[in-house]
């Protein structure tokens, strides 16, 4: 069975890093002929070359490559055993990395993360508000821990769990033709212009897609980046937009407008929460996590 050691795993990464070997000594505080040694030795122990030497320094080769995505995991996976472990011995402290879309940040997450605050004062939350699409691509690539996203954004690599359910609503100025009815059909709004999101916004896309699907097309006048500057366009009359209800509550009383159900079975939408595997996160992580789900269930 081959063994490697933790400072050998740490010294390859920082060769990886650094592309020479001297720089990685003086990094790692060793002499040059012991990193050389001890680089030799470990490529001897797996079989193969791992660097490529060149006369300005070093690459790495194939198996190079996949020894330090492992070599990093595995150091990733010590340093999150001693958090936990300090964490059981100390109490419950720490941080946790979140990313979440303007939908959930406006309604859900600030009385959910406050109870959560409440319960363990000593984790500390660094929440980001991105597109779901920017979400799930820091999940992937561990630059967040979790993230929460709309459900109809394809995350194939990611494990996700349900959250909260929201309404998207037709709103419109209160004297709007449309206004006196008690529901809209999508397909009626799309005689109207629209104020919309940005683009890349998951919500853009999901109207965009079914809007085709209904046989039109948006008619977008205006496209801004906040919930509360499509409102505001919309009170001075510039055209109609989609938002989710529960984002609605502030606007509705103080601007002019009348919001609407659509009576699509798509307009019922789903939040998620994504992470890579919940089994591997951080104790602080999950936590968080199942306080959530458990906020979103009661």
């Amino acid at each position: 069975m081959r063994r490697f050691d933790f400072t050998t795993l740490k010294l390859f990464i920082s060769v990886a890093e650094e592309g020479r070997l001297t720089a990685a000594a003086a990094r790692e505080h060793m002499a040059l002929a012991a990193v050389s040694k001890r680089i030799s030795d470990l490529e001897t122990l797996v079989g193969t070359t791992l660097l490529y030497r060149k006369p300005r320094g070093v690459e790495l080769t194939p198996a190079g490559q996949a020894f330090l995505h492992h070599a990093r995991r595995i150091l990733d996976d010590i340093e999150r055993l001693e958090a936990e472990l300090c964490e059981y011995g100390d109490g419950v402290k720490g941080h946790v990395r979140m990313h979440s879309n303007t939908s959930a940040i406006i309604a859900f997450l600030p009385q959910d993360l406050s109870t959560f605050s409440q319960r363990y004062p000593d984790i500390k939350i660094d929440l980001q508000e991105r597109v779901s699409s920017e979400i799930i691509a820091a999940v992937r690539d561990g630059l967040t821990d979790i993230g929460v996203f709309a459900g109809h954004v394809e995350a194939p690599d990611l494990e996700c769990l349900a959250y909260h359910q929201d309404r998207l609503m037709l709103v419109m100025p209160a004297r709007h033709p449309l206004a006196n009815r008690p529901s809209v059909n999508f397909a009626d709004a799309l005689d109207f212009d629209f104020i919309g999101l940005q683009q890349d916004a998951s919500l853009q896309m999901l109207l965009s897609e079914h809007s085709q699907r209904a046989g039109g097309a948006l008619r977008m006048r205006i496209q801004v980046r906040s919930f509360d500057a499509i409102c505001r366009m919309i009170h001075h009359g510039m055209g109609v937009g989609i938002l989710p209800e529960r984002t609605l509550y502030r606007d509705l009383n103080d601007l002019e407008l009348v919001s609407l159900p659509l009576e699509e079975r798509w307009a019922r939408r789903e939040l998620v929460i994504g992470m890579r595997r919940y089994a591997t996160l951080p104790a602080t992580a999950r936590h968080l996590v199942d306080h959530l789900i458990q906020s979103a269930a009661t």
